[in-house]
Protein backbone atom coordinates (compact mmCIF):
# COMPACT_ATOMS: atom_id res chain seq x y z
CA UNK A 1 0.00 0.00 0.00
CA UNK A 2 1.40 3.12 -1.06
CA UNK A 3 0.97 6.69 1.13
CA UNK A 4 -1.23 9.57 -0.59
CA UNK A 5 0.61 11.27 -3.58
CA UNK A 6 3.26 8.06 -3.80
CA UNK A 7 1.52 6.72 -6.89
CA UNK A 8 2.99 8.82 -9.58
CA UNK A 9 6.83 8.79 -8.03
CA UNK A 10 6.48 5.64 -8.00
CA UNK A 11 4.34 4.13 -11.37
CA UNK A 12 6.27 6.89 -13.83
CA UNK A 13 9.90 5.61 -12.89
CA UNK A 14 8.80 1.89 -13.75
CA UNK A 15 7.38 2.69 -17.33
CA UNK A 16 10.06 4.39 -18.12
CA UNK A 17 12.41 1.34 -16.96
CA UNK A 18 10.32 -0.94 -18.62
CA UNK A 19 10.31 1.53 -22.05
CA UNK A 20 13.76 1.94 -21.57
CA UNK A 21 14.48 -2.15 -21.34
CA UNK A 22 12.18 -2.81 -24.39
CA UNK A 23 13.64 -0.83 -26.49
CA UNK A 24 17.10 -2.24 -25.88
CA UNK A 25 15.76 -5.71 -26.44
CA UNK A 26 13.07 -5.42 -29.10
CA UNK A 27 15.10 -2.41 -31.03
CA UNK A 28 18.91 -1.36 -30.29
CA UNK A 29 20.47 -1.63 -27.31
CA UNK A 30 22.57 1.60 -28.13
CA UNK A 31 25.61 0.44 -26.56
CA UNK A 32 24.21 -1.18 -23.50
CA UNK A 33 23.14 2.07 -22.81
CA UNK A 34 18.87 1.50 -23.07
CA UNK A 35 18.97 -1.58 -20.74
CA UNK A 36 21.23 0.06 -18.44
CA UNK A 37 18.94 3.09 -18.00
CA UNK A 38 16.14 0.52 -17.54
CA UNK A 39 17.97 -0.88 -14.57
CA UNK A 40 18.39 2.39 -13.40
CA UNK A 41 14.65 3.63 -13.62
CA UNK A 42 13.58 0.58 -12.06
CA UNK A 43 16.17 0.97 -8.82
CA UNK A 44 14.37 4.26 -8.72
CA UNK A 45 10.84 3.04 -8.69
CA UNK A 46 11.58 0.81 -5.93
CA UNK A 47 13.31 3.38 -3.95
CA UNK A 48 10.27 5.23 -4.43
CA UNK A 49 8.07 2.51 -3.62
CA UNK A 50 9.97 2.18 0.10
CA UNK A 51 9.64 5.76 0.73
CA UNK A 52 6.05 5.50 0.43
CA UNK A 53 4.72 2.47 1.99
CA UNK A 54 2.23 2.91 3.98
CA UNK A 55 1.64 -0.51 5.71
CA UNK A 56 -1.78 -1.23 7.88
CA UNK A 57 -0.91 -1.50 11.60
CA UNK A 58 -2.75 -3.00 14.48
CA UNK A 59 -3.87 -0.30 16.98
CA UNK A 60 -3.08 -0.83 21.03
CA UNK A 61 -7.03 -1.04 22.62
CA UNK A 62 -5.39 -0.24 25.80
CA UNK A 63 -6.94 2.40 28.00
CA UNK A 64 -4.44 5.96 29.32
CA UNK A 65 -2.14 4.88 26.28
CA UNK A 66 -0.81 6.90 23.87
CA UNK A 67 1.32 5.20 20.85
CA UNK A 68 4.01 6.37 18.47
CA UNK A 69 3.03 8.90 15.91
CA UNK A 70 6.06 8.03 14.05
CA UNK A 71 8.33 5.31 13.13
CA UNK A 72 12.42 5.48 13.94
CA UNK A 73 14.58 5.45 16.95
CA UNK A 74 13.71 7.28 19.87
CA UNK A 75 16.53 9.48 20.44
CA UNK A 76 15.70 10.94 23.66
CA UNK A 77 13.17 10.90 26.55
CA UNK A 78 13.29 14.02 28.86
CA UNK A 79 11.50 15.55 31.63
CA UNK A 80 11.36 19.34 30.84
CA UNK A 81 10.21 22.60 31.81
CA UNK A 82 8.92 25.63 30.61
CA UNK A 83 10.83 28.95 30.40
CA UNK A 84 9.17 31.03 27.81
CA UNK A 85 7.08 31.68 25.44
CA UNK A 86 6.58 33.60 21.64
CA UNK A 87 5.48 37.14 22.29
CA UNK A 88 2.41 38.45 21.42
CA UNK A 89 2.34 41.50 19.11
CA UNK A 90 2.02 43.94 22.24
CA UNK A 91 4.87 41.80 23.87
CA UNK A 92 7.54 42.15 20.93
CA UNK A 93 9.17 44.97 22.40
CA UNK A 94 10.50 43.76 25.51
CA UNK A 95 10.96 39.91 24.25
CA UNK A 96 14.72 38.19 24.06
CA UNK A 97 16.08 37.76 20.75
CA UNK A 98 17.67 34.57 19.41
CA UNK A 99 19.17 34.81 16.36
CA UNK A 100 18.64 30.84 15.47
CA UNK A 101 15.26 30.48 17.38
CA UNK A 102 13.48 33.37 17.12
CA UNK A 103 12.10 35.80 19.40
CA UNK A 104 10.61 34.60 23.33
CA UNK A 105 8.77 36.22 25.71
CA UNK A 106 10.55 35.33 29.10
CA UNK A 107 7.34 33.56 30.84
CA UNK A 108 5.75 30.36 29.71
CA UNK A 109 2.42 30.55 29.25
CA UNK A 110 -0.50 30.68 32.16
CA UNK A 111 -1.27 27.25 31.47
CA UNK A 112 1.88 25.53 30.50
CA UNK A 113 0.08 22.17 29.21
CA UNK A 114 -2.72 24.14 27.39
CA UNK A 115 0.93 24.31 24.64
CA UNK A 116 -1.62 27.24 23.47
CA UNK A 117 1.02 28.10 21.71
CA UNK A 118 5.01 27.58 21.00
CA UNK A 119 7.36 27.42 24.23
CA UNK A 120 10.82 27.24 25.00
CA UNK A 121 11.59 24.31 26.99
CA UNK A 122 14.56 23.15 29.40
CA UNK A 123 15.36 20.17 30.70
CA UNK A 124 14.16 19.61 34.36
CA UNK A 125 17.49 18.89 37.01
CA UNK A 126 16.82 15.78 39.34
CA UNK A 127 15.26 17.03 42.27
CA UNK A 128 13.38 19.91 40.97
CA UNK A 129 10.12 18.12 39.08
CA UNK A 130 6.88 19.67 39.48
CA UNK A 131 2.84 19.22 37.78
CA UNK A 132 3.74 21.21 35.54
CA UNK A 133 6.30 19.64 33.67
CA UNK A 134 5.81 17.86 30.61
CA UNK A 135 7.99 14.50 29.13
CA UNK A 136 8.96 15.03 25.56
CA UNK A 137 9.88 12.07 23.32
CA UNK A 138 12.29 12.51 20.29
CA UNK A 139 11.90 9.86 17.63
CA UNK A 140 14.37 9.93 14.95
CA UNK A 141 12.71 8.81 10.99
CA UNK A 142 15.84 7.67 8.75
CA UNK A 143 15.14 7.54 4.83
CA UNK A 144 14.55 4.37 5.04
CA UNK A 145 11.65 4.45 7.41
CA UNK A 146 7.94 4.60 6.65
CA UNK A 147 6.97 8.59 6.92
CA UNK A 148 3.58 8.25 7.46
CA UNK A 149 2.54 9.98 10.72
CA UNK A 150 0.02 9.01 12.94
CA UNK A 151 -2.45 10.76 15.76
CA UNK A 152 -1.22 9.13 19.27
CA UNK A 153 -4.45 9.47 20.52
CA UNK A 154 -8.20 9.56 19.45
CA UNK A 155 -9.17 13.21 19.77
CA UNK A 156 -9.80 16.85 17.86
CA UNK A 157 -6.69 18.50 16.41
CA UNK A 158 -7.74 22.00 17.77
CA UNK A 159 -4.09 23.94 16.35
CA UNK A 160 -1.61 23.38 13.55
CA UNK A 161 0.49 25.84 12.60
CA UNK A 162 3.76 25.95 10.40
CA UNK A 163 6.66 27.92 11.74
CA UNK A 164 10.66 28.29 10.47
CA UNK A 165 13.32 29.71 11.83
CA UNK A 166 13.61 33.53 12.36
CA UNK A 167 13.61 35.82 9.56
CA UNK A 168 13.03 32.78 6.82
CA UNK A 169 10.67 31.66 4.75
CA UNK A 170 12.01 27.87 4.87
CA UNK A 171 14.35 25.91 6.78
CA UNK A 172 16.66 25.86 9.02
CA UNK A 173 17.41 22.61 7.96
CA UNK A 174 19.85 20.93 10.35
CA UNK A 175 20.36 16.92 10.26
CA UNK A 176 17.63 15.91 12.26
CA UNK A 177 19.53 13.59 14.21
CA UNK A 178 20.82 16.35 16.21
CA UNK A 179 19.19 17.89 19.08
CA UNK A 180 19.22 21.85 17.90
CA UNK A 181 17.04 20.22 14.83
CA UNK A 182 13.76 20.94 16.84
CA UNK A 183 13.82 24.64 15.24
CA UNK A 184 14.25 23.17 11.90
CA UNK A 185 11.23 24.14 9.87
CA UNK A 186 8.00 22.12 11.85
CA UNK A 187 4.54 22.11 11.93
CA UNK A 188 2.92 22.15 15.42
CA UNK A 189 0.02 20.22 16.14
CA UNK A 190 -2.54 19.67 19.44
CA UNK A 191 -4.32 17.05 19.91
CA UNK A 192 -7.53 17.37 22.36
CA UNK A 193 -8.92 14.59 23.94
CA UNK A 194 -12.77 14.74 25.08
CA UNK A 195 -11.60 14.69 28.92
CA UNK A 196 -9.19 17.74 28.27
CA UNK A 197 -6.13 16.29 27.88
CA UNK A 198 -3.78 18.03 25.68
CA UNK A 199 -0.90 16.70 23.52
CA UNK A 200 1.54 18.45 21.86
CA UNK A 201 3.48 16.88 18.36
CA UNK A 202 5.95 18.51 16.08
CA UNK A 203 6.76 17.37 12.78
CA UNK A 204 10.40 18.63 12.00
CA UNK A 205 12.22 18.63 9.26
CA UNK A 206 15.58 17.88 8.25
CA UNK A 207 18.85 18.18 5.89
CA UNK A 208 17.24 15.40 3.36
CA UNK A 209 13.25 16.21 4.56
CA UNK A 210 11.99 19.54 3.42
CA UNK A 211 8.40 19.00 3.05
CA UNK A 212 5.45 18.40 5.51
CA UNK A 213 2.45 17.43 4.43
CA UNK A 214 -0.63 17.46 6.58
CA UNK A 215 -4.02 15.78 5.53
CA UNK A 216 -5.80 16.53 8.11
CA UNK A 217 -6.48 20.46 9.44
CA UNK A 218 -8.05 22.01 12.57
CA UNK A 219 -11.59 20.76 14.00
CA UNK A 220 -11.39 17.02 12.10
CA UNK A 221 -11.29 14.44 14.47
CA UNK A 222 -8.79 11.75 14.66
CA UNK A 223 -9.08 8.07 16.30
CA UNK A 224 -6.09 6.87 17.77
CA UNK A 225 -3.31 5.33 15.26
CA UNK A 226 -5.16 7.66 12.49
CA UNK A 227 -2.64 8.80 9.43
CA UNK A 228 -2.64 12.50 9.68
CA UNK A 229 0.62 13.47 7.41
CA UNK A 230 3.72 12.53 6.61
CA UNK A 231 7.18 13.87 6.19
CA UNK A 232 9.31 13.26 3.14
CA UNK A 233 12.55 11.50 3.61
CA UNK A 234 14.71 11.88 7.14
CA UNK A 235 13.19 13.60 9.57
CA UNK A 236 11.86 13.67 13.35
CA UNK A 237 8.52 13.63 15.13
CA UNK A 238 8.45 14.99 19.16
CA UNK A 239 5.77 13.91 21.55
CA UNK A 240 5.20 16.02 24.65
CA UNK A 241 2.77 14.96 27.30
CA UNK A 242 1.62 16.42 30.91
CA UNK A 243 4.51 14.28 33.29
CA UNK A 244 1.80 14.62 36.21
CA UNK A 245 -0.43 12.16 33.81
CA UNK A 246 2.12 9.84 31.89
CA UNK A 247 4.95 7.76 32.19
CA UNK A 248 7.40 7.01 29.27
CA UNK A 249 7.76 3.33 28.31
CA UNK A 250 10.53 3.26 25.77
CA UNK A 251 13.96 2.87 25.52
CA UNK A 252 16.26 5.96 24.28
CA UNK A 253 19.68 6.14 22.79
CA UNK A 254 20.57 8.31 25.60
CA UNK A 255 19.94 5.48 27.95
CA UNK A 256 23.04 3.48 27.28
CA UNK A 257 21.35 0.42 26.50
CA UNK A 258 23.90 -2.08 24.96
CA UNK A 259 20.86 -3.78 23.03
CA UNK A 260 19.20 -0.46 21.85
CA UNK A 261 22.43 1.49 21.06
CA UNK A 262 20.45 3.95 18.70
CA UNK A 263 17.32 4.00 20.65
CA UNK A 264 14.52 1.89 20.52
CA UNK A 265 13.12 1.38 17.75
CA UNK A 266 9.12 2.26 17.50
CA UNK A 267 6.28 1.82 15.27
CA UNK A 268 3.51 4.93 14.36
CA UNK A 269 0.04 3.86 15.35
CA UNK A 270 1.50 0.19 17.08
CA UNK A 271 4.19 1.07 19.45
CA UNK A 272 2.74 2.33 22.88
CA UNK A 273 5.43 5.35 24.35
CA UNK A 274 3.30 6.65 27.44
CA UNK A 275 1.71 4.83 29.92
CA UNK A 276 -1.05 6.58 32.54
CA UNK A 277 0.08 6.85 36.12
Amino acid sequence: MLARGGFLPVITPTLMGVGFILVGWFVNPLYGLAPSLGILMLMLAAFFANFWRDPDRPIPRDEGVLVSPADGHVMFVKRERATGRRPSKDEMDGAQEDEHTGSWHPEPCEDILSFSTEQRFEAVPEGEESDTDVWRIAVFMSPLDVHVNRAPIAGKITRMEHRTGKGLRRGPFLPAFRKESEYNERVRTLFHREDGLLVEVMQISGALARTIIPWKSEGDDLRRGERYGMIRLGSRVDVRVPAAKFNPCVISAEDGNKDYPKGEFVKAGSTIIYRGI
